[in-house]
C-alpha cells in the first residue's frame, strides 16, 4: 500500500481528534492530510483540493457527519460524490450506524482510535471497494457486505416478487 500517495481529508469539529488522527496517518506515511472543522468546511476544501478518502466524525456541529455525507452523495454540485467515507464515531448505536449507512458511508471506525483500526479501514476502502448503487432514495456504496452464494436470480427482497410479476407481464 502506497500511503504516501493518498490525499486524506479529516472532518471533525474536535481539534484534538483531528490532530490525533493526522498523527496516526503521518505515522503510516500519508503525506497529504487536509483538515476541516465541520462538514461545510469539508465540502469547500474538496472544491479546492481533490481528495482520495474522507474520514469524518459522526457527531459534529453545526453540520453532523451524516448530513455531511448526505450532502456529499446527493448534491448535484458535490466535489466528490463517490469519494470513500470512513465514519468515526464514539456513538455506535445500531440506529446511528443505520443512519450513517443509509446516508452513504463506506466504513465505520469506533473510538478510541487505534493505528490498526485506521489501517484496516483504509485497506477496506482501497483494496475492497464496494460498487456504488443509485435508487430513487439512495446513492452510495452497496450496503450489502457480502454476496450470498446460494442466491439465484435478479430479485433479492420479498417485495421484489411483485416487481418481477409486473416485469414478466410486460414481456
Amino acid at each position: 500500500m502506497r500511503y504516501d500517495l493518498l490525499k486524506v481529508l479529516i472532518v471533525d469539529d474536535n481539534h484534538h481528534m483531528r490532530v490525533m488522527l493526522a498523527e496516526i496517518l503521518r505515522a503510516l506515511g500519508v503525506r497529504y492530510i487536509y483538515e476541516a472543522g465541520d462538514g461545510a468546511q469539508g465540502v469547500q476544501m474538496m472544491r479546492n483540493e481533490p481528495v482520495d478518502i474522507i474520514m469524518t466524525d459522526l457527531s459534529m456541529k453545526p453540520m453532523d457527519g451524516i448530513d455531511f455525507v448526505r450532502l456529499l452523495r446527493n448534491s448535484p454540485d458535490s466535489p466528490g460524490q463517490m469519494c470513500p467515507v470512513i465514519m468515526i464515531t464514539g456513538h455506535s448505536t445500531h440506529q446511528r450506524v443505520q443512519e450513517a449507512r443509509n446516508a452513504g458511508v463506506n466504513e465505520f471506525l469506533a473510538k478510541p482510535l487505534t493505528a490498526r483500526g485506521v489501517i484496516e479501514r483504509l485497506n477496506r476502502v482501497i483494496d475492497h471497494p464496494r460498487a456504488f448503487v443509485r435508487t430513487p432514495d439512495y446513492f452510495g456504496p452497496d450496503r450489502r457486505r457480502r454476496a450470498d452464494i446460494r442466491f439465484k436470480g435478479p430479485w433479492r427482497r420479498n417485495s421484489d416478487t411483485a416487481q418481477q410479476n409486473a416485469a414478466t407481464k410486460d414481456c
